[in-house]
């Protein structure tokens, strides 16, 4: 019998925001209160005033438009007085103002991590251009030095991580946070039933992409690689600072008529696209562990993608899907044509896919997070670590 808990969950994104952390907490904060949790969540948010009846837990919202230092110093003022009753603090955004609130609340804290900011800002603001792995290992200038110490900081000041992979686990133990201290905690997957969406494409294969436009998603060779596969159509879902360039890239290759960009949508939407495809494609140098790939495969859909990150812990080469070297881009284009080509390969691998994502239960994630905010709570995350199982 688990002890009821006082959880703060602090985020940077919550609904009608999109985006992983906005699916996850409010998910992850009504399953704990159903289990005899008292649950707050501290969020930034465009806008104050919204129908929060879906929760069954109080919001507390911080507006994200304000000036950065005041909404800084708003948001630390509101973590500290909403810290004051929690038994433990679950992270999943705005860690500087987390850690710093807590250096003197000096409550549990637990971080859920699925990446490295600091690569993916020093990526975005052109600093680096090197791969994530590459990023763990070099040395760089002083600004992207500072970032990196400035990261390991906060993530050091946590009592346990929670990570989506054993990959992530690995990278993360390098910046100086103890292995025993870092659990796995595969995500989940709960689709909504919806129909299939009207795509304006005429082609009579549809492929699909979803997430984030940015360099390491390499949205760009699966463009390119469109080009050499005449049969199918592409739907890019999703939005990023790589947009613009990508809609060049298609009225160069003359590609318009079988490239449509679905821009950033709602997960009902996203579902809706998916069920009108006929199968996903992540063609990314780096990934965490791709939850969007769990979605491809609950609705149905084989996936292409990437060996690289935690993705080959969930997409097995031949059984659910098909795995490539994140530089094979002319090996990419087969593919695709292959795929496309061959209606008994996407139904054999789509039943692999459907059966893998029924592995990813959301109760076992719930059982798992629980765990580990009941052992932080009672300060005793590093004896009950001894014990635990990342196994799914």
């Amino acid at each position: 019998m688990s002890t009821s808990m006082k959880i703060l969950m602090i985020t940077g994104i919550f609904p009608p925001d999109i985006g992983g952390p906005a699916t996850y907490v409010p998910a992850m904060g009504n399953e704990l209160v159903k289990r005899g949790h008292e649950v707050t969540v501290v969020t930034l948010s465009d806008v104050l005033h919204h129908n929060e009846s879906p929760y069954l837990f109080r919001v507390v919202r911080v507006r994200r438009g304000v000036y950065k230092p005041f909404r800084i110093m708003l948001a630390l003022a509101t973590i500290l007085f909403e810290g004051r009753r929690a038994d433990v603090i679950l992270v999943n955004g705005m860690y500087p103002e987390a850690v710093v609130a807590n250096l003197l609340l000096r409550k549990p804290l637990a971080q859920k991590l699925v990446g490295d900011w600091a690569w993916e800002r020093a990526t975005i603001k052109g600093w680096v251009s090197d791969s994530f792995e590459e990023f763990q290992r070099r040395k760089y200038d002083l600004k992207v030095e500072v970032l990196k110490r400035v990261r390991n900081f906060f993530v050091r000041h946590a009592d346990a991580l929670i990570v989506p992979s054993r990959y992530l686990a690995h990278w993360i133990s390098s910046w100086g946070m103890a292995e025993k201290k870092i659990t796995v905690v595969y995500n989940a997957v709960e689709l909504p039933s919806c129909r299939p969406a009207v795509i304006p494409l005429t082609t009579r294969i549809k492929i699909v992409t979803v997430g984030r436009l940015v360099p390491w998603k390499q949205v760009d060779q699966l463009i390119k690689a469109m080009a050499e596969c005449d049969e199918a159509g592409l739907v890019i879902v999703g939005d990023g600072p790589d947009r613009h360039r990508l809609e060049q890239l298609v009225r160069g290759l003359d590609l318009g008529d079988r490239v449509y960009f679905a821009g950033q949508r709602k997960l009902e939407e996203t579902v809706s696209l998916l069920a009108a495809c006929d199968f996903f494609v992540l063609n990314s140098t780096y990934e965490g562990f791709p939850h969007v790939v769990l979605e491809a495969m609950s609705a149905g859909l084989p996936v292409v993608a990437t060996a690289v990150g935690g993705t080959p812990e969930v997409v097995k080469d031949g059984e659910n899907g098909m795995l490539l070297s994140p530089d094979a881009n002319g090996l990419l284009s087969e593919t695709l044509t292959k795929l496309a080509s061959s209606s008994a390969v996407r139904q054999r691998l789509a039943m692999g896919a459907k059966q893998t994502a029924q592995r990813f239960r959301r109760s076992r994630m719930i059982d798992q997070t629980e765990a580990v905010l009941q052992a932080c709570a009672r300060f005793e995350f590093e004896t009950w670590a001894a014990t635990k199982t990342d196994v799914v």
